[in-house]
């Protein structure tokens, strides 16, 4: 999410829905039904924060810091300048801190509303463009493919555009975990990323794709965000907030009930974010200036709350795997 954005608009496993297909053997991160999983196939539920990186390449104490807060993942957000040098770096400290890496490209968002906002085309060019640092790390990095990848307008276009951008990331040689964002600016308020996630999934030659939806001012009931929900169990595919807040711009956000639904149901959840919000949007910073140990009402609801991340997060299995 960018001030633009935020101003404009601001466990059940279940078959895999029909036409689709389960490989026999799978590396890294990866969809079983519903869920995902691991490499040895135990559920993985993502308990994160977003770290602006793109804009606050010096903040380098975040990894340590959202571990020891009790995070299992960090979603990292980079733009077109950020360098293959810098997402290995990122990776080895995500790993270092025994955190599951979602890399997220953010030029994508609003795209058609936002001015300099680029295409799904433009994502994957990207992404293939970093193949020779991420290979290898399909255990440990999930490629959040672009960020509320259109605006309010244009949505109809999502379907197409998000199943381009996966086939020519496979073509390239990426196999890990896909994550693609909802279109209206990731809020999916007309459902068009509800109504099609199946056939998106079905189009991925891996089927290994996650679906995220960002609940903010639309997502203001504990019934919209379980219908939500519940929509996706029913379609047997999985789901992550990939952002959310306790308040927005655009309306009332029922955090309560994100939080404990998803912890009901296996869902997991990344809030936005950790520090350096502006545009009156500061209300959003988990922990003022940077500061672990000043943690703000927000940060103290998302990491220490019911149903928060230090109650309900478990550590990535190829960790404890590896410490043993």
């Amino acid at each position: 999410m960018v001030v633009a954005a935020l101003v404009a608009l601001a466990l059940h496993s279940r078959p895999a829905p029909k036409g689709t297909a389960t490989h026999a053997t799978h590396k890294g991160l990866h969809v079983k039904g519903a869920q995902i999983v691991e490499g040895d196939g135990k559920p993985f539920v993502m308990r994160g924060i977003s770290h602006p990186y793109a804009w606050y390449k010096a903040q380098s104490g975040v990894y340590a810091d959202v571990k020891r807060l009790g995070a299992n993942t960090l979603r990292v957000v980079l733009d077109g300048r950020v360098t293959a040098g810098e997402v290995a770096d990122i990776i080895a400290r995500c790993k270092a801190n025994r955190l599951i890496c979602v890399l997220e490209y953010h030029d994508t968002t609003g795209h058609g509303e936002q001015d300099g906002s680029v295409g799904l085309d433009e994502a994957a060019d990207f992404w293939a463009g970093l193949r020779p640092v991420l290979q290898g790390q399909e255990d440990y990095v999930v490629v959040n493919l672009g960020n509320e990848p259109y605006g309010n307008t244009g949505a109809e276009a999502w379907t197409a555009a998000t199943e381009a951008a996966i086939a020519r990331l496979r073509a390239a040689g990426l196999g890990h975990l896909l994550m693609v964002d909802a279109p209206g600016w990731g809020q999916d308020w007309k459902g068009v990323m509800r109504g099609n996630a199946p056939a998106v999934f079905a189009s991925d030659p891996r089927h290994n794709v996650a679906f995220s939806v960002h609940m903010y001012g639309v997502y203001d009931t504990a019934a919209k965000v379980t219908g939500y929900y519940d929509a996706f169990h029913r379609a047997g595919l999985p789901l992550v907030v990939g952002e959310f807040g306790w308040k927005h711009t655009d309306g009332a956000v029922d955090a309560d009930a994100i939080m404990r639904e998803a912890a009901a149901r296996g869902i997991g959840y990344l809030g936005w974010s950790w520090s350096g919000n502006t545009g009156g949007v500061e209300y959003l910073d988990a922990a003022t200036g940077f500061a672990a140990d000043r943690l703000t009402q927000w940060g103290r609801r998302l990491f220490d709350g019911p149903d928060g991340i230090r109650a309900t997060a478990r550590e990535a299995e190829v960790y404890a795997a590896q410490a043993g």
